[in-house]
């Protein structure tokens, strides 16, 4: 194995993050070399032995027990999302890496038929945040300077991740970019957790981090955070500045896949925007 691996990364990122002051523990202003606490000083916390620690840092060891991980996490004070993020990364390094060839992601019909239905911006995202669809305002809000229909075809698939980061017209779109894609980087941490043998999903955090200087920051930060529902200010180049709340819906039929609904304000001059906005869509 070369290096400590997404566990052991995750965990000495968070280790970095806390101070001994944030635990309890004293600091007699001795030159810290490290960033954040000592592993010895979190193994102390956790109940654990500082060599069993540093191996299961260093990716060493992957069997660790469900007690020695909640000892961790409540060391860590890591969240419940962090929480279920260190389990899912616990649970990978225990299984042997199988070599698998990924098949595009589809969409099923009654999918397609409940976007239809939606009366409002929306699209459907594969689990590598691909769009696999896009109903005629989702469209117009998010992606009207690309085809419509390009999320049919797998290989010219747009990428909500890839556009954020390397799109300057969804960089522009964005009035608060930089919080727009620390929720993006947040979800892709969670995607990484949940599939960490997709060579396609490694292969988009590859090229973020070979193109993007702000990714490779942000992705160092290992911050795990789901987009459930988020307000931000969108610059339209159609209708102006619009405010609307981007919401995370599961999609029962298909769990690896989710439905972005984009809403506004009953009776707000954001509404109107997007009425205005419908109108233009459905003349085009």
């Amino acid at each position: 194995m070369d290096g400590p691996g997404p566990l052991g990364d995750f965990l000495q990122a968070r280790r970095a993050r806390l101070r001994p002051e944030d635990v309890g523990l004293r600091d007699f202003g001795s030159r810290r070399r490290v960033a954040g606490l000592r592993r010895e000083e979190l193994a102390q916390l956790a109940g654990v032995s500082v060599s069993y620690y540093a191996r299961l840092e260093q990716g060493m060891s992957r069997g660790a027990s469900a007690e020695v991980l909640d000892a961790i996490a409540r060391a860590l004070r890591l969240d419940d999302h962090e929480r279920g993020h260190l389990d899912r990364l616990a649970g990978a390094a225990r299984r042997t890496p199988r070599a698998r060839r990924p098949r595009p992601e589809k969409l099923h019909d009654e999918t397609r038929d409940l976007l239809r239905t939606v009366d409002a911006p929306a699209l459907v995202l594969g689990r590598r945040s691909d769009v696999l669809a896009w109903n005629a305002l989702g469209h117009a809000l998010l992606g009207g300077h690309l085809e419509f229909h390009a999320p049919e075809d797998p290989a010219r698939r747009p990428n909500t991740s890839r556009m954020l980061f390397l799109d300057p017209h969804c960089r522009e779109l964005y009035a608060d970019w930089k919080r727009k894609i620390r929720a993006v980087v947040g979800s892709l941490r969670i995607a990484v957790g949940k599939y960490p043998e997709d060579p396609l999903l490694a292969e988009l955090i590859g090229e973020l981090t070979m193109k993007s200087p702000e990714f490779v920051a942000l992705w160092g930060d290992h911050r795990v955070r789901p987009c459930d529902a988020e307000s931000y200010e969108l610059r339209h180049p159609v209708v102006g500045s619009v405010r609307l709340t981007q919401q995370t819906l599961s999609i029962a039929r298909s769990p690896d896949q989710s439905l972005i609904v984009c809403t506004t304000p009953a009776g707000s001059p954001d509404e109107q925007a997007l009425a205005l906005l419908r109108q233009v869509a459905y003349m085009s």
